[in-house]
């Protein structure tokens, strides 16, 4: 029986090598396809007018300080500080760089200075993300007919406990203009006078403000996390000729389902449950009469249209006489003057025809496809890209932080999707 010989082996930790550093980078690593298909010769006309050509020391190169960033996003490093660590010892990091073995890692504090200074207020982290899309455009892998959108909170970075109270004023100008015309039409076709000028009113909210960060909100809502988030909203904006979308059920409102109906666009949004009082029944118990405009109860007795307020919403009232003696008045209604009174929006049609579109083939498909683009999209920019959390505080650079995310995401496509076609 022959045994294995013990073997050690000696230190050579002093010994000068020669390493190619292309070499140390897989074939197959993800940096690699990023740097052979996405271009980036476009940050480099983009930055320029931020930059002074005649006096100041040399600046880094912007290309390294982008694809820093970019490096930071793309492998979920919330920290410069250990971003320039991670660099430092990363041998595919400075491939990706252009760094070798021996030149130093810019410091941290370089793309602190740069975010903060450099690049405050200006539309540079948009305009990337834009070229990205872009870039995806011009290699077919977006068509812009059908679109999907959806939101998502990320965890400020504040206390929840540390709060004031403040009164903020609503802009919903826009959407009351149209809806007074709505209203003003509805009535007339009704018989019904027009409702006296109000004097202009500003809606207003009482809201938690956070001490820690200003701009945030503050989220309460069942089955959610409670405290200061920001919301991300994800949704394409190249000027497509867009024939579909697919929604969250948090977009089912008339104004949304009234806006998708002028402008031709097939909707489908997702089903948004309501709990009626418990006991009575729910509204679509009473089924709506167009062509009469009005609703017929469980007991097969009529609601006539009453008038319609300034909010858009047409009442219909029951007979209290027939309703008092009915077996289902129970069920249907706890007024003292046993009258049923169910609302309808002037912009109600827009909404069912949203619903119907739901139910129908093409419109199962299409929310199927929702989920699978949308809400994978989010959980990966969530569980790989740090976007769980905000890294810093404030809009603007929360605003940074979910273009950069996005934009990152969309190379990761890119580069995956060229790669496989060879």
């Amino acid at each position: 029986m022959v045994s294995a010989m013990f073997h050690t082996r000696n230190s050579s930790q002093n010994e000068a090598e020669f390493v190619l550093l292309d070499q140390l980078v897989e074939e197959d690593r993800l940096l690699r396809k990023i740097d052979k298909y996405v271009d980036f010769s476009f940050i480099i006309k983009k930055v320029k007018p931020y930059y002074s050509e005649n006096n100041g020391r040399p600046s880094l190169d912007p290309l390294i300080l982008f694809k820093m960033m970019f490096i930071g996003y793309l492998y979920g490093i919330r920290s410069e500080r250990q971003l320039e660590k991670e660099i430092y010892y990363n041998m595919a990091y400075r491939w990706f760089l252009g760094l070798n073995i021996n030149d130093p890692v810019p410091h941290h504090s370089t793309i602190s200075w740069n975010r903060r200074t450099r690049f405050k207020d200006t539309t540079i982290f948009q305009d990337i993300f834009d070229e990205i899309v872009l870039q995806a455009i011009n290699h077919d892998m977006v068509g812009g007919r059908v679109l999907f959108t959806d939101s998502t909170h990320l965890k400020a970075n504040a206390n929840k406990h540390k709060y004031t109270r403040k009164t903020i004023e609503q802009d919903t100008q826009n959407y009351i203009k149209d809806l007074d015309e709505a209203v003003l039409e509805d009535r007339e076709a009704h018989g019904k006078k027009p409702l006296k000028a109000e004097e202009e009113v500003k809606a207003e909210k009482n809201i938690r403000q956070s001490t820690t960060d200003p701009e945030s909100g503050y989220l309460y809502r069942e089955n959610k996390p409670e405290g200061f988030f920001y919301l991300d909203h994800q949704i394409a904006r190249f000027g497509f000729q867009v024939e579909a979308v697919a929604l969250d059920s948090g977009y089912l409102t008339t104004p949304i389902c009234k806006g998708l109906s002028d402008r031709h666009i097939f909707g489908v949004i997702a089903h948004r449950r309501f709990h009626p009082t418990r006991g009575l029944f729910p509204k679509w118990k009473f089924q709506y009469d167009h062509e009469k405009d009005q609703y017929i109860c469980p007991n097969g007795q009529t609601l006539l249209y009453s008038t319609t307020d300034r909010k858009g919403y047409r009442f219909y009232k029951s007979n209290p006489e027939k309703c008092a003696s009915c077996p289902f008045l129970e069920n249907c209604t706890r007024s003292k003057n046993h009258q049923k009174v169910v609302s309808r929006h002037v912009w109600e049609d827009h909404k069912e025809k949203v619903r119907q579109n739901r139910l129908s083939v093409s419109g199962k498909i299409l929310y199927k496809k929702r989920k699978e683009k949308i809400e994978r999209s989010f959980a990966d920019s969530k569980q790989l890209h740090g976007l769980r959390y905000c890294r810093l505080r404030g809009k603007r650079n929360v605003n940074e932080q979910v273009l950069l995310t996005a934009a990152c995401q969309n190379m990761k496509k890119i580069a995956t999707h060229l790669a496989k076609l060879g």
